[in-house]
């Protein structure tokens, strides 16, 4: 079967229907309540739809439920613009059997606190929604994975979810190596009110990509309006070049609980201005990251992909993306040192 094509967005083969192992705890959902999401025994990811990933975003949804022990425990939520209401049936066609929430964010929130970045999809408001799902989720959401759109997970999701975040709000691979002045600009280190920001800490560069959120600890601490605040400070004075991140940064970088690195093999789209080819980073991987400029689904599309795109088509269920030709003993050495690093400890 296949998700039909509706207002010029892309055709999706049906997804298969992945069941719970017996060793699974059961949900309401399984019980007696279809449309329960609010129990213990769920595993909640949140993720913002948009016409322009969406390939991107029907490819990370496959890639979770197909390596979960429990894909029916997870509960999807999805935040999209209410223009792009299409979208719900479109993911309903695609996964028939999935567990999801749609949410209809309001761009007016954060539209006038935007300043111009370095890509212009790094502008778009839904970046931002991130910042609001403390807000958006019901409070008997106490925590959620948030997943960008251009990744893939490789392993077990519920493994992410039980990470300890212990006093943190928020939980994300770390990269202290990072050159982390180099995401303000020199109007931010040389104002010492601006600069002082990270007095106490010691700030190291995360991946927004890919965060494990305590919306409780979020709520307590009201950290949506700390990350406004910082927006609308650049809008007077340009303090930073790069969309949505750097104020999570300002508000967070240096008391983020650290998880594993396996958990964001983030740059693979290349830079921010390039998006060029790039390898593996050293170590296992059980989640694959396109942030960047480059997005497989697009370097597939022009017969120019870069080797570590092959490792996201095969989760691409676009009628389009079946037709696509991966150099095959490039793939096969790809594919072969891929599964080694995966599995290493």
């Amino acid at each position: 079967m296949r998700a039909e094509r509706s207002n010029g967005l892309p055709s999706f083969q049906e997804a298969p229907a992945f069941r719970n192992g017996v060793e699974c705890p059961m949900t309401r959902s399984t019980i007696s309540e279809p449309y329960a999401i609010c129990d213990a025994a769920s595993v909640h990811i949140a993720m913002t739809l948009d016409a322009a990933y969406l390939r991107g975003s029907i490819a990370a949804v496959y890639s979770v439920v197909k390596h979960a022990t429990c894909p029916e425990n997870i509960v999807f939520h999805f935040l999209l613009c209410e223009r792009d209401k299409e979208l719900k049936d479109l993911v309903t066609l695609t996964f028939p059997y999935l567990r999801f929430k749609v949410y209809y964010f309001v761009e007016n929130l954060v539209k006038n606190r935007i300043s111009l970045s370095v890509r212009q999809d790094l502008e778009q408001p839904l970046n931002y929604a991130r910042n609001y799902l403390a807000d958006i989720l019901e409070l008997c959401i106490h925590k959620v994975i948030y997943l960008d759109s251009d990744l893939v997970v490789v392993d077990d999701i519920a493994k992410l979810w039980e990470a300890k975040l212990g006093n943190s709000s928020l939980g994300a691979p770390e990269y202290c190596h990072a050159n982390f002045t180099k995401y303000f600009t020199d109007a931010f280190w040389s104002n010492m009110t601006f600069a002082n920001a990270f007095d106490g800490r010691k700030p190291c560069y995360f991946n927004t990509g890919v965060m494990v959120m305590d919306l409780l600890k979020w709520r307590q601490h009201n950290f949506t309006s700390k990350i406004e605040s910082w927006m609308d400070v650049q809008k007077v004075t340009r303090i930073y070049e790069l969309g949505s991140l750097p104020p999570f940064l300002l508000v967070f970088a240096g008391s983020v609980k650290a998880i594993e690195h396996r958990w964001n093999q983030h740059g693979l789209g290349g830079d921010n201005v390039l998006g060029s080819c790039r390898p593996l980073h050293p170590g296992p991987a059980s989640l694959l990251h396109w942030s960047g400029k480059g997005k497989p689904w697009m370097r597939l599309d022009s017969g120019c992909p870069c080797p570590l795109d092959s490792l996201w088509a095969p989760y691409d269920l676009s009628i389009k993306g079946k037709h696509h030709k991966v150099d095959g003993n490039e793939a096969s050495e790809l594919h072969s040192h891929f599964r080694h690093w995966a599995s290493s400890a």
